[in-house]
């Protein structure tokens, strides 16, 4: 798979910019803040109909402008797909296939299969579950689509969920009758079990089949200073399968044995949007005693793994590094272009090209404000 052409009109810093790319590796030399990483984010946007910069849309669009456009060619087994999004903040955004509407923009996930990283992806280590999860969910989607529609069924039950238990928590708080507020609770429980036994089972098989990939990246990042590992942590509970019948039964007794505080606290406190993953590095937490340096590799570590899962599913996705290597030393630049010199598609973003190993200086894209242009 690689991408042959993308087109951008609004989006970001761009008001109108169509780059060619060829399969091997492509490397986008700019200074920071002329619009390489926006390039990169368009891409993902294609990949994920999200953004691994921002939350919401609407930064995504020129300022002054009302919507934003990418249009991505994809090649894949010799044959063509053109993706083409349109981001319209405060809107549903609107899709098409080879020039067809579709009825949603998840529709088109699978086009593209790309593995990003970015100096963002530090927060996987150090941050929130949050990033964890989203993680695990976007490689979920990457291998098996339709995981778009199971997260978006259980986002939709956890969103109507809250909304009930927050209406009956303010009831209670002036003394209202909050039995009669609580009247569909049970309905809610059921769909939150039903969707979130899928998704949590997707979250591990996924976890485990992703541990050995994660231990020999981490292996090879960091010459074999530490041994990387992976587990899911969900508040169901320790050594869970993905028995979905099982999952859902320990769902809705955590949901029952919860519910006083949900209601005293007006939110949903059972559910796979409050697990995390456990990394560790030895027999210690990656986060909190990883150093700067251990954290970094930990985190390319996550998203190496995630590119040779899908390698071993027989999928073969682009492969994007966002200004990784001004930050590592020389031996850790030299072990990650030996890993990834052969992927189909190796798109590198990089302030100074002297960062970029020799063997991984292919094709050359200057990029300044608003335009990119090919080196000869």
């Amino acid at each position: 798979m690689y991408v042959r052409r993308v087109e951008l009109a609004d989006f970001r810093s761009y008001e109108r910019v169509a780059v060619d790319f060829d399969p091997g590796v492509s490397v986008l030399v700019g200074q920071n803040g002329m619009g390489k990483t926006n390039l990169i984010e368009a891409l993902g946007y294609v990949a994920t109909l999200d953004s691994h910069r921002v939350a919401t849309d609407a930064p995504l669009v020129r300022a002054g402008a009302a919507s934003a456009v990418i249009r991505c060619a994809i090649v894949h087994e010799g044959r063509e797909l053109l993706v083409e999004l349109e981001i319209v903040p405060g809107r549903a955004n609107r899709a098409r296939l080879n020039r067809s509407p579709v009825r949603r923009p998840r529709e088109v996930l699978g086009a593209l299969r790309m593995v990003l990283f970015a100096p963002e992806d530090l927060e996987l280590v150090r941050g929130d579950p949050s990033e964890r999860r989203r993680y695990l969910d976007d490689l979920l989607v990457a291998r098996q689509p339709r995981y778009a529609g199971v997260r978006s069924d259980y986002d939709r039950v956890v969103k109507q969920r809250n909304a009930l238990l927050r209406t009956a928590y303010l009831t209670r708080k002036v003394g209202g009758n909050r039995g009669q507020d609580l009247s569909t609770l049970a309905v809610w429980d059921q769909h939150l079990a039903h969707h979130g036994a899928e998704l949590l089972a997707g979250r591990i098989e996924l976890a485990a089949a992703l541990g050995p990939h994660l231990t020999k990246a981490y292996d090879a990042v960091a010459a074999g200073r530490s041994t990387a590992s992976i587990a899911y942590a969900s508040r169901l509970g320790d050594g869970l399968t993905p028995d979905r019948e099982a999952l859902q039964q320990a769902l809705l007794g955590s949901l029952e044995e919860r519910r006083p505080a949900e209601i005293e606290r007006g939110t949903t406190l059972v559910g796979p949007h409050r697990d995390d993953m456990t990394l560790a590095l030895g027999d210690l937490p990656a986060k909190g005693y990883a150093s700067h340096g251990e954290s970094w590799s930990f985190a390319l570590a996550l998203r190496l793994a995630a590119y040779d899962l899908l390698r071993s599913d027989g999928i073969e996705p682009v492969l994007v590094l966002d200004d990784v290597f001004a930050e590592l030393d020389g031996g850790r630049r030299d072990r990650l272009a030996a890993l990834v010199s052969d992927a189909s598609q190796l798109l590198v973003t990089c302030a100074v090209p002297e960062d970029v190993p020799a063997a991984l200086r292919g094709a050359r894209f200057d990029v300044t404000t608003g335009s990119v242009s090919r080196a000869v």
